[in-house]
């Protein structure tokens, strides 16, 4: 491959740089848009919407009771019922008496923007306008049991989780039109965003009764905070479902817009139902050693839906039992979300080069407990990165530095044999494996640098630990655009410098022109993105040209380049 050849295939690269940032400004500008949450207090949050009515049935292929049972009654608004509060290290919530209902969630060190510093990320949500709750109860094959739209009774209004307290309980009461006695409890731990629910049904009626558990997500989907610009980013159904009874288990996940006509069923045991957006899902995990359905679909009135219905569990007059769900309502954590459930980490999802990306974060993820500082660690991980490649960047100038070397016998070669392609190869070759270099060494370093950098890019979108994180002086966002663009333009006086580094080589006035453009398009284009993958970017136009000024160095002391 011949110098002008290396520079074409750069500008091959460079182009593809350039279509994938268009491709992910166009998803930005065709994405689903959402309307971003904004903390509201407590005290001014105004009225609730209304719950939905969605009450699930017992799936078909699960256990049928053993005798009918009657609706339950039904019961006033959400709107007009109790509100409870409940105060922890990790969340400001509030459960609704109607249903027991989980209605809003807060999530306490997040921050809606960087500018708002106190007005925190409502994850869960039914004010003004909103719905994303969590919804539970118990159905039967014959009907309702106890709903979401049932009325419970609650001891207190507020819970606060106490100094030195590590749980906190939040138990609601309620009893059925046939005398059978419902409480259910909400359990947050300090520390966690894992909330377990309990429902306890003591069954005081003289006939038998087969319950099953559900929970269920109700969602019109919105933003929790604010979503980086020129950036496409998901939102929808998470399933972690089994693969045809094989006992093994994968990942799925279907966009809200796509579930009216790819609904989402399966029957089985373990595995969980989350909804994702981007940084944060909430995950309802069902007990792993029991069989249960799962389902998502649009709801009858707004929204989506989430649920999971558990199997049937006889229960004889007198008999009581207790059933139990986890829920993760919370920030997309990589090195906690394996603990919580098999396959939960999954949700954070980073594409096709995932393989990639994951030691990319490993690896900064250290620099960052090393350094205290996302920035500073970017900044080592672009050493790490340029290090490896440190061999490849040698036998790309040497290479290049051959082929000037040798460019007049190349030309004679072309010359010689004119348009007979394949003695000139043969010949070519010859020289190429006498001569001991490699013509397409100088493609090599290129090849590895672009997965990297779009590997690091969706490192910097989808990981939360980054979500406005501090750099220095006026960077106090990795994850947004430099609000004064100095980053792009440095980015871009690297880029030019290198070039010029590289030494002229013959080229098309075309072509001459769309190099010399090159850096400023890129610098207008990385405007727009977030400054950590620009900072990436030029600390290594910066670390590229220590190196091919000490590796010019080298080569000249061997004589195969000059001043």
């Amino acid at each position: 491959m011949t110098t002008i050849e290396n520079r074409r295939f750069a500008l091959m690269v460079a182009i593809g740089v350039v279509l994938f940032l268009l491709y992910q400004a166009w998803q930005k500008d065709f994405a689903p848009r959402l309307t971003p949450v904004v903390e509201a207090p407590l005290a001014e949050a105004g009225q609730a919407a209304a719950p939905g009515d969605d009450v699930p049935s017992a799936p078909t292929d699960l256990p049928a009771p053993s005798s009918a049972t009657a609706q339950a009654v039904a019961t006033p608004a959400a709107a007009a019922a109790q509100r409870i509060t409940v105060q922890t290290d990790k969340f400001t919530a509030v459960i609704s008496a109607q249903g027991g209902d989980l209605r809003r969630l807060v999530l306490l060190g997040y921050p809606v923007a960087k500018q708002r510093p106190d007005e925190h990320v409502a994850l869960l949500d039914d004010t003004q306008g909103r719905q994303f709750v969590v919804q539970s109860g118990l159905t039967s094959g014959a009907g309702p049991l106890v709903t979401h739209n049932d009325l419970y009774r609650a001891a207190q209004s507020s819970y606060v989780l106490t100094e030195g307290a590590n749980t906190l309980e939040v138990p609601l009461e309620f009893t059925d039109a046939h005398g059978r006695s419902h409480q259910k409890t909400w359990r947050f731990t300090r520390g966690s965003y894992v909330i377990e629910l309990s429902q306890r049904v003591v069954n005081a009626a003289d006939a038998p009764v087969a319950a099953n558990a559900y929970v269920q997500l109700a969602n019109d989907p919105f933003a929790a905070g604010e979503a980086p610009p020129f950036t496409p980013t998901f939102a929808g159904i998470g399933l972690y479902e089994q693969k045809g009874g094989t006992g093994s288990y994968r990942f799925n996940k279907v966009a809200f817009e796509d579930l009216a006509e790819e609904p989402v069923k399966a029957s089985q045991a373990g595995g969980w139902v989350a909804m994702l957006q981007h940084y944060f899902l909430v995950a309802v995990i069902p007990p792993q050693d029991e069989t249960h359905t799962f389902t998502a679909k649009p709801g009858s009135k707004r929204g989506y839906l989430g649920q999971y219905v558990g199997a049937a569990r006889e229960l004889a007059p007198g008999a009581e039992h207790t059933f139990t769900a986890r829920l993760y309502v919370g920030p997309k954590l990589q090195q906690e979300l394996a603990a919580i459930a098999p396959g939960l980490e999954l949700t954070l999802d980073y594409g096709i080069l995932g393989a990639l990306a994951k030691p990319l974060f490993w690896l900064l993820d250290g620099f960052h407990t090393l350094t205290g500082n996302w920035g500073a660690a970017i900044i080592l991980l672009t050493f790490v990165v340029k290090l490896v490649m440190y061999k490849l960047s040698e036998a790309q100038y040497r290479g290049m530095a051959k082929m000037k070397k040798y460019a007049p016998r190349i030309q004679e070669l072309k010359e010689r044999y004119g348009d007979d392609r394949e003695r000139m190869h043969k010949a070519m070759m010859e020289l190429y494996k006498k001569e001991k270099f490699n013509p397409l060494a100088g493609c090599w370093p290129l090849l590895v640098q672009f997965p990297v950098f779009i590997a690091l890019y969706w490192v910097l979108l989808e990981s939360v630990e980054l979500r406005q994180a501090d750099f220095a002086l006026w960077l106090n966002d990795l994850s947004s655009p430099d609000p004064y663009y100095v980053m792009p333009v440095l980015f871009g006086i690297s880029m030019y410098v290198q070039q010029k580094l590289s030494g002229n080589v013959a080229m098309d006035p075309m072509q001459q022109r769309v190099m010399n453009l090159m850096p400023v398009m890129l610098t207008v284009f990385f405007a727009f993105f977030p400054v950590g993958l620009v900072l990436y970017w030029f600390v290594s136009n910066l670390i590229g040209i220590a190196q091919q000024w000490y590796i010019t160095r080298k080569l000249e002391r061997e004589g195969l380049t000059h001043r």
